[in-house]
């Protein structure tokens, strides 16, 4: 598909004109499709370029040298989490201001945000330096070479999380797919490149200085992403005020209503503190939920790791691929829930990009599992071929999970996380019951992620009523006599 003319000052990128309140409207159904393209493209080569990475380090690196690098992957894992979660933060406080007519606030809590950030990245490296010794004593590490690096690089993660997440409110997904392939591919050579010069420690350091490159062109692309919105708001400022009735005209219950929708859309700390932590805690379920089954049956029968290792990385990859392609689908349902709409639809897109590779993995899981797993891992790695189709049901139905759970978390519904929570424990009840095989190991956790996902689209459906029936009572109370578009600030 070739690409659309180059974003301008009355058409922002993403395929949005701005509308009546300055704020950028879709452009139509096409143009949705069409921009949630990139994302579904990047999916896909962030995924394979992982894939080429693990098993190029694995050859480079001594087989102790492997492991130690696994333990500092899952290290930097822990300490980059907070950034998805402050990412939901970002996209959720920006779209309310957006929509409350509050824009000139988002700039200056952006620069507190960034000198906070830095700040934190500098104060993070100091006390990383120092405590490198003790955490590499306290996981029986060979030694302390890579423990700072990879603590430093998960700060820069979480600084590229926010950037992502105001390049996800002003829906510049080409600019957000660009810096996810960014951050594979210069992952990829620069941990290759100085594994195999430095070890451990080299290909710790290749990725910190791949963050540190992603966040920095992140950074480039957030300010000029806001550069644009400024722009479209600054030329449609006029046409929104115009618009506008006589203050002095309005019905007295219809400017009281305007002014109490408009408090409650505004986004405050507490709202922020709640967001963040709410999605912080369904993240890390979710993270746990992909690995669950891999600890307990490695801790009951550890002579059936490798094998049951090598069905589950290319069935938990679609998981990974679930949570590239929600880039998309969190800040539609955010702006579209803020403004008093729902993004059903650009749900149903994101669900049918992600079924072609759970459709095409589970197809082949089920047809040629001993080839697959052969030609891929080798004859040995082939023992849990009879559970593939199994596990890879169950990640396709986790997948699905981790869609509702981000949608859910963009239009407001903190409860999700009790939700995750119980099934979380369903699935380690689960595993533990299953005894480390196989089979018993993978069906257990279909059947936990089949009862969760039931559970979510019950929750999604509550949620939806809700929200229409909330549009029609604001509607009803509106009236004729008011705008559809937010008041414009003292300072619009």
């Amino acid at each position: 598909m070739p690409p659309g003319p180059p974003p301008s000052a009355s058409e922002p990128e993403g395929g949005l004109r701005p509308s009546a309140d300055g704020s950028a409207a879709p452009a139509g159904a096409t143009s949705e499709i069409r921009h949630a393209v990139p994302l579904a493209v990047a999916a896909a080569l962030v995924g394979v370029v992982s894939l080429l990475t693990t098993v190029f380090v694995a050859h480079v690196l001594t087989k102790r040298g492997y492991g130690t690098l696994v333990i500092l992957l899952a290290i930097f894992l822990v300490v980059s989490l907070p950034g998805s979660a402050i990412l939901v933060g970002v996209v959720r406080r920006v779209s309310s201001w957006d929509a409350a007519g509050l824009r000139e606030r988002v700039r200056p809590w952006v620069a507190r945000v960034h000198r906070s950030g830095e700040a934190a990245i500098v104060g993070l490296a100091v006390f990383s330096w120092l405590i490198r010794v003790p955490i590499a004593h306290g996981l029986n590490l060979p030694g302390p070479s890579g423990v700072a690096e990879i603590l430093i690089a998960g700060g820069f993660w979480i600084n590229v999380s926010i950037d992502r997440g105001l390049l996800q409110v002003r829906r510049s997904y080409t600019a957000v797919s660009t810096n996810l392939v960014l951050e594979a591919v210069t992952r990829c050579a620069l941990t290759l490149a100085l594994a195999d010069e430095l070890g451990v420690e080299g290909a710790a350091l290749g990725l910190l200085i791949a963050e540190a490159v992603t966040a920095g062109h992140a950074r480039l692309m957030a300010m000029r992403s806001l550069d644009r919105a400024d722009a479209v708001a600054g030329t449609a400022a006029g046409a929104r005020t115009a618009a506008l009735p006589d203050p002095q005209s309005m019905p007295e219950m219809g400017v009281e209503a305007a002014g109490g929708a408009l408090s409650m859309a505004v986004h405050g700390g507490r709202d922020l503190a709640a967001d963040v932590f709410a999605a912080l805690g369904s993240l890390a379920i979710l993270a746990l939920m992909q690995n669950t089954d891999v600890l307990f049956l490695g801790s009951k029968v550890p002579g059936h790791s490798g094998a049951y290792a090598a069905i589950s990385v290319p069935a938990k990859a679609l998981v990974f691929g679930s949570l590239v392609l929600v880039n998309y689908l969190l800040p539609e349902a955010t702006i579209r829930h803020q403004r008093g709409s729902h993004a059903l639809r650009q749900l149903g897109y994101t669900l049918l990009v992600l079924a072609v590779p759970c459709g095409t993995l589970l197809a082949l899981s089920a047809a040629v599992p001993h080839r697959m797993l052969s030609i891929v891992f080798g004859h040995k790695y082939t023992d849990a071929s009879s559970a593939f189709s199994t596990l890879v049901l169950a990640m396709v139905l986790l997948s699905v999970t981790v869609v509702l759970t981000v949608y859910l978390l963009g239009v407001g519904w903190r409860w999700v996380l009790l939700v995750l929570t119980v099934g979380e424990g369903a699935l380690a009840a689960a595993m533990n019951g299953a005894g480390g095989g196989y089979r018993s190991t993978a069906r257990g956790d279909l059947a936990v992620q089949a009862g969760l996902v039931a559970a979510m689209v019950v929750c999604f459906v509550i949620v939806h009523h809700r929200g229409g029936r909330r549009r029609g009572e604001k509607a009803a109370l509106s009236g004729p006599g008011l705008p559809d578009t937010p008041f414009p600030s003292a300072g619009g």
